[in-house]
């Protein structure tokens, strides 16, 4: 993990942990990406961006977890699963998924697969 990834998680160890459990996951399916640190959000980029992680509130604020961050991805249709907070129609044939994650647990086999889906689908343009 670079010093500029660290940074960005500054006081906030919860949210670092799910953020590594996050990329190891990626790096175990064999994806490879290049990260863009940026002030509200770290990016995910293959060929063109294809995820991304933040601390944006995508729930009401009751709703939400003590600790959390808030994993984007882009696909090229709607995908409907309770889990998703919000999708909106970014662009024409572009979708804008937004998962709030609480805890490294939940970096499971679904949304890996919906961030596969993302890394193949940026991939493809």
């Amino acid at each position: 993990m670079t010093l500029e990834e660290m940074t960005f998680f500054d006081d906030r160890p919860e949210e670092l942990a799910i953020y590594a459990a996050l990329t190891e996951r990626l790096a175990d399916m064999g994806c490879e990406f290049n990260l863009r640190v940026q002030k509200t959000q770290i990016s995910f980029y293959n060929r063109y961006l294809f995820a991304c992680v933040s601390f944006l509130r995508a729930k009401k604020k009751a709703e939400l977890p003590p600790h959390f961050l808030t994993v984007t991805f882009g696909l090229g249709y709607p995908k409907s699963a309770d889990r998703i907070a919000v999708c909106t129609e970014a662009a024409r044939h572009r979708w804008t998924h937004h998962v709030v994650v609480g805890s490294a647990a939940e970096i499971d086999d679904e949304l890996m697969g919906w961030l596969k889906e993302a890394y193949d689908f940026s991939n493809s343009k």
